[in-house]
């Protein structure tokens, strides 16, 4: 793993600018804290990510990256979240070719209200990131 600190890992994050972009706002608004080692790229719909875009993010150093769904709430379609997860599944596998640990990608539903559940997976994932690292 490149570069984890102490406390925390670098993750990536993917979030969608009309439905987890508010929730991600709103957990720096309230106060929220996570990891000061994660980063966000706003796109406008989780399926439209390229897997080649997840292992560049893995080459460049990154620990882990989070794909903030859309889930149901997707407005440019209800195949969102199947797209998505078919995404998810075919990078895995490449990640297997690579020899990285597929569980270094995540995705949950995060919807435009859902700050702490955001905050959650990303300290759960951080979490995890160390563990292997340790291991």
């Amino acid at each position: 793993m490149a570069g984890i600190s102490a406390k925390s890992a670098r993750i990536l994050v993917f979030s969608t600018e009309k439905i987890s972009d508010p929730a991600i706002d709103m957990a720096g608004l309230l106060k929220l804290h996570y990891p000061p080692t994660v980063y966000t790229i706003s796109v406008p719909c989780s399926s439209c990510i390229k897997p080649v875009w997840i292992l560049h993010a893995f080459e460049k150093g990154f620990d882990g990256v989070f794909i903030a769904a859309d889930g149901s709430d997707c407005t440019y379609g209800e195949s969102c979240t199947d797209k998505t997860g078919r995404l998810v599944s075919m990078t895995h596998e490449k990640m297997k070719e690579k020899k990285l640990d597929p569980a270094r990608l995540r995705m949950a539903a995060i919807c435009s209200v859902c700050s702490e559940a955001f905050v959650k997976q990303i300290k759960s994932f951080n979490q995890y990131l160390l563990q292997i690292t340790q291991s």
